[in-house]
């Protein structure tokens, strides 16, 4: 039996097939970057706003998704003209842009062929009603989900790590998403600075309380060049990150839909830790430790 509501499952069951994620720019900065909420942005965040496989926003978003499905051509196992995408604007805060800026970059990904779904990177402050109104707009092209990086609900810990906003902040924006029949991904980090299992577990039960759709879970890696580097943080074993995973999934909600289960560092940039940088190997042992365990029950956690 599946241990938790997988991405993969998600979609054979929702579009009929298995579909494959193209990322592209989201050819916009962020405010925690420009000044508008801070400098630096998140103390995690790399110079590429996490779009180091992107394609150069300054090209049309159908030639970024051509080129984006060349990049990934090895991984489609079926025909690349007739296989369905997930048009992924990563990088940055994908709606911090004029909003014709916007309209022209989600409904050019919307109306390619060979797109299924649009995906959305962006933070839950970046959302005002003209935002909300595009992206209603633009699901009557096709499913849209919105992905939010709220890392963490312990707001000590958000300013700690210089996020820029609060967590009721969060829940707001899930709300307003869902009132107009928005999908919503809710990103968290596992191992932030200072932080317990009871406070990784405790945003874990907010999002079951929010109601978010899926979940994406994230290893904290040190990046060169970001502000991370500069602190003595100390990162998790892969034992650590795999229990703590494993609980965490054990106190989700079953409807959630797990999108990810742990990130890729840029090799080019990633400091630590190194044993994050073989993940085939790392997602091998995190399927190991569920077939060992039974994720569901909670038997790898302690009380919080």
């Amino acid at each position: 039996m599946e241990r938790y509501y997988s991405l993969d499952a998600y979609n054979k069951q929702t579009f009929g097939r298995k579909l494959y994620k193209l990322s592209l720019p989201g050819g916009t900065t962020c405010p925690n970057r420009d000044g508008t909420k801070g400098v630096g942005g998140c103390i995690f965040c790399s110079a590429g706003g996490s779009g180091e496989f992107t394609p150069d926003a300054l090209q049309p978003v159908e030639m970024q998704l051509e080129l984006a499905k060349a990049r990934v051509a090895n991984k489609i196992r079926e025909d690349p003209q007739t296989a369905q995408f997930i048009a992924y604007f990563q990088s940055f805060t994908a709606t911090y842009a004029p909003l014709e800026d916007m309209r022209a970059r989600f409904f050019a990904a919307a109306r390619w062929p060979q797109t299924a779904v649009v995906d959305i990177a962006t933070r839950p402050d970046c959302l005002p009603p003209q935002t909300l109104d595009l992206l209603s707009a633009l699901r009557r092209e096709k499913p849209v989900w919105v992905e939010l990086g709220l890392q963490t609900a312990n707001d000590g810990t958000a300013g700690r790590i210089n996020r820029g906003y609060e967590t009721a902040v969060y829940r707001d924006a899930v709300r307003a998403l869902h009132a107009r029949g928005i999908c919503v991904v809710t990103h968290i980090i596992l191992g932030l600075p200072g932080e317990t299992q009871a406070d990784m577990l405790r945003t874990v039960e907010m999002l079951n309380e929010v109601g978010t759709d899926g979940v994406k879970f994230q290893l904290l890696h040190v990046l060169r060049g970001t502000a991370l580097e500069q602190t003595a943080y100390t990162p998790l074993t892969m034992q650590a990150y795999i229990d703590l995973l494993l609980c965490c999934i054990a106190h989700l909600d079953r409807r959630v839909v797990v999108h990810r289960l742990t990130g890729d560092g840029d090799k080019r940039l990633l400091l630590s830790p190194l044993w994050s940088a073989d993940k085939k190997r790392v997602l091998n042992a995190i399927r190991r430790a569920m077939d060992a365990q039974d994720v569901r029950q909670g038997m790898l956690c302690e009380n919080p």
